[in-house]
Parts: C-alpha cells; structure tokens; sequence
C-alpha cells in the first residue's frame, strides 16, 4: 500500500552560487532533499560529496536522501554519517553483494536503500527488501539531471508495490527522474510513495508553487 505522498527536490538542479537560498525556498514544502552523490567512476558525471553534506545539515534540519552513484559506496558510509547524512541508497550495480552496506550503514545510524538502474530488473533488489528503507527505481539514466522520463520502468514499480504490500514491508518506493507534472501522476499511480524531483522545481519560477502542484498530482492519485 503506497504511503503519504513525498516530494524529494535534489539538489543537483539547484543553483550552487546560492543554494542556501534554494532550499529555504522550498523548505516549507518538503520534509526532505536529494543529494546526488558521483564519483566519475560508476557515472561519468562528478557532484557533491561530504563536504556539501555537511554544509547543508548545518543549513537546514531537512532529512538528507543521498543518493551514492559510486563504485565503493562502503568507504564513504562513515564521512557521509558524520556529515550529517540521514539516509543512503546505493546502486545494486555497484554492490550484488549489498550486506556489507546494510551492516555498516545501520551501525552508523544511517536508513539504508538500494537502486535500480532503467535496465536493472526488481528481481536483483526483491531478496533485500527487509533490509531497505527504501527502493528506488531509476526513471533516467543516472549521472545527469535534466533528461527525460523513461515510462517503461513504471513496470517495475508496480512489480515492486506488489512484492513490498504481499511482504507486509514498510519499504518506500521512490522513483527518480525526470519528474514534472506529466510523469509524476503515472509514477504514483504505478506504486511510487517518494519522487524526486530537480529541473522542474529549481528551474521553476516559483519552485514551491511547482512542489504544490506535484503534491497535488500524487494526492488526487492516491485519493482515487
């Protein structure tokens, strides 16, 4: 059973020259924010690390979703909590044997998570389920903010809703990217509980008014 809608605005797509202001603007709206962390390794792209964590966990009291896009998520589990981390997911890609992740990053305190990459199938995540707080299926390819929602993984996130419902897990499911006001309805409707979202709210004129709209969407698909 999908549970209360939630907005997860990453940062990647705000403007770093004042990110402080960014969020403060969307704060009212939200209860947590999405740290996309690369490594240029396992994605060719580089972003943020510690260091931005632990900027922003001084900034705001939001809960911080990091989301590891590296080859060695393990080795960083440790700075990453002192920083100020709330919840790490990491990609069952980088890590078929994700145990070592769970154990470290429970005993650092950490929610701990695995994704899915577009061509990645749930049946590489289905044996861990007890162990995430949360699943996330990739709706773009990952590395790069701004790219288009691929429908054919909304296949995949009802196979997940089904498998966590029939499990009586509390498991979320979250689907990140290329979420705006045409996707994030059939993301929702297809078992999603937490989307994240960047271009279409930090490049939004008004970035909480584009929040309230994509709350709206969920709220009235999880009405029906």
């Amino acid at each position: 059973m999908r549970g209360p809608a939630r907005i997860a605005p990453s940062i990647l797509a705000a403007d770093f020259a004042r990110l402080a202001d960014d969020i403060e603007r969307v704060t009212g709206q939200i209860d947590m924010l999405h740290v996309d962390v690369m490594d240029g390794h396992f994605v060719p792209n580089i972003s943020l690390g510690p260091p931005v964590v632990a900027s922003l966990s001084a900034a705001t009291e939001l809960y911080l979703d990091c989301h590891l896009m590296i080859t060695d998520p393990v080795r960083y589990l440790s700075s990453l909590a002192d920083a100020g981390a709330s919840g790490v997911t990491a990609h069952i890609e980088a890590i078929p044997d994700p145990d070592p992740f769970f154990d470290r990053a429970h005993d650092l305190g950490l929610d701990a998570g695995l994704v899915l990459n577009p061509a990645t199938p749930v049946e590489a995540v289905i044996p861990y389920l007890e162990r995430c707080s949360m699943v996330v299926v990739m709706s773009v390819e990952p590395g790069f903010g701004g790219q288009s929602f691929i429908p054919g993984v909304l296949d995949k996130v009802v196979r997940l809703r089904e498998s966590i419902d029939s499990a009586g897990s509390a498991t979320d499911i979250q689907v990140d990217g290329g979420i705006d006001p045409a996707s994030v309805g059939p993301a929702r409707d297809a078992g999603a509980d937490i989307v994240v979202a960047g271009t279409s709210v930090f490049r939004a004129d008004d970035p909480a008014a584009a929040i309230r709209d994509l709350y709206e969407i969920m709220t009235d698909i999880g009405a029906a």
